[in-house]
């Protein structure tokens, strides 16, 4: 059996073997609720403890005849069992057990996923610092707009992920309720007291009002919280993409000795592992609205949603899981070329430096819009005839009759556009 605070994977969490071990603890878990409350005896609970045991081919065989799952687990476990085994799922209707096993599922997956957030937080924030201070040119649309650091889109994409990690505990929260409250959610047979033992020991909160089943939007926050992580996951990844084709250059991923990038073209160094969080995203974000349409079931319970969950329960939280372990590896291996995004920045000739020479001129006394005007002139020249923006300001009289040529320099300053750096970074590192 899988215990709370056993180590435990993905794959022991998502098999045929753990699926049972889940429903195996939430129905001894309604066994030890029945000896606390005198409804058995301590031997007839030690016995069924001892004696309660699965055996997953014996199940298959069952389920054969019965063509139903929970039936042939309880089947299988009175076999084994014997005397005293009509105690097993006393006054229980499947989802009981179902929807309370799937939330313990749903929690220990979250809780992987939630260490592999930390440490991808903690892989970006060391790129952060390392790189606080190299500076890069910031992009509009695409288009050059003015400069910025690479620590400074590493604490950005840090701060984004903070604010995923949130959505993603919310979203724990929502799913980690239980329920033993009979064939409708009634508790014709079993008392609420025994649904609050059960859940305290199995470290959920009882759900306030089941029908049969525990309602699916819980279900839906979980899935949105890891959509959205996938959506920012492929963000950072398109980046790194773009900045690793070869006009940009500006970093790239790792490339191992003896890796090929292309079987036609020995010269090739591709951002595969990006390509693949942005690919896997797809799948992701898919199963989110498959989460959606799982809300709307008919009356107090139909089955539609278990067929869909048995697909994007195990596939989603392996996604996410491997997902964000992949790009830990890939931000902590990046390689980055400083020299090149400085060259970059120098491409445009100092266009960069547009809106400096705006709102010195307006501080000058100069009209918004005539500055404007006579600014963006010296850069459609300086863009049309590939000259130095410097050179083309110093040739117009509408500029040079309010500055000086010093104070027109001054405004190519890298250092001014970054030098709320060390501000931002408090306010993201706390």
């Amino acid at each position: 059996m899988i215990e709370r605070y056993q180590e435990i994977d993905m794959e022991k969490i998502w098999n045929e073997e753990g699926k049972l071990n889940y429903w195996l603890k939430v129905e001894l878990s309604v066994i030890d609720a029945f000896l606390y409350f005198g409804i058995i005896t301590k031997d007839v609970a030690d016995k069924i403890h001892e004696k309660a045991k699965f055996d997953v081919n014996r199940v298959k065989e069952i389920e054969e005849t019965t063509r139903h799952d929970v039936v042939a687990f309880i089947t299988n476990l009175e076999e084994n069992i014997g005397e005293d085994s009509q105690w097993i799922h006393f006054g229980m209707t499947s989802s009981d057990m179902l929807d309370t096993a799937f939330a313990l599922q749903l929690k220990d997956a979250g809780e992987l996923i939630l260490n592999k957030i930390d440490f991808l937080l903690n892989t970006i924030k060391k790129r952060a610092l390392e790189d606080k201070y190299t500076p890069m040119i910031g992009r509009s649309h695409g288009i050059h707009g003015e400069p910025i650091t690479l620590g400074f889109v590493f604490a950005s994409w840090y701060e984004e992920l903070k604010r995923g990690k949130i959505r993603f505990q919310n979203g724990l929260k929502s799913i980690s309720t239980g329920q033993i409250s009979g064939a409708m959610g009634t508790f014709s047979f079993l008392d609420p007291e025994i649904e609050n033992f059960v859940c305290e020991s199995l470290g959920l909160s009882p759900e306030p009002i089941s029908t049969q089943v525990i309602p699916r939007d819980r279900h839906l926050e979980y899935f949105y919280a890891m959509a959205s992580l996938a959506t920012s996951l492929e963000r950072f990844a398109i980046t790194i993409r773009h900045w690793q084709k070869t006009e940009m250059g500006e970093a790239e991923e790792f490339f191992k000795s003896g890796q090929k990038g292309s079987s036609a073209m020995p010269h090739k160094r591709n951002p595969i592992s990006s390509e693949n969080i942005s690919g896997l995203a797809r799948v992701v974000k898919s199963n989110l609205f498959a989460a959606i349409e799982n809300v709307s079931l008919w009356h107090e319970r139909d089955i539609s949603h278990s067929s869909v969950e048995r697909i994007i329960a195990p596939d989603t939280t392996t996604l996410i899981y491997y997902m964000l372990k992949r790009f830990a590896n890939i931000v902590e291996n990046l390689v980055i070329y400083p020299q090149k995004m400085m060259d970059n920045i120098n491409l445009s000739k100092g266009l960069i430096y547009s809106q400096h020479l705006l709102l010195t001129l307006s501080e000058k006394g100069v009209q918004r819009q005539i500055a404007y005007k006579v600014v963006q002139k010296a850069a459609m020249n300086s863009f049309e005839n590939k000259t130095a923006f410097l050179e083309e300001l110093l040739k117009l009289d509408e500029i040079t009759n309010w500055l000086t040529k010093d104070e027109i320099e001054n405004c190519f300053s890298i250092e001014h556009h970054l030098r709320n750096i060390d501000t931002i970074f408090e306010r993201v590192f706390d």
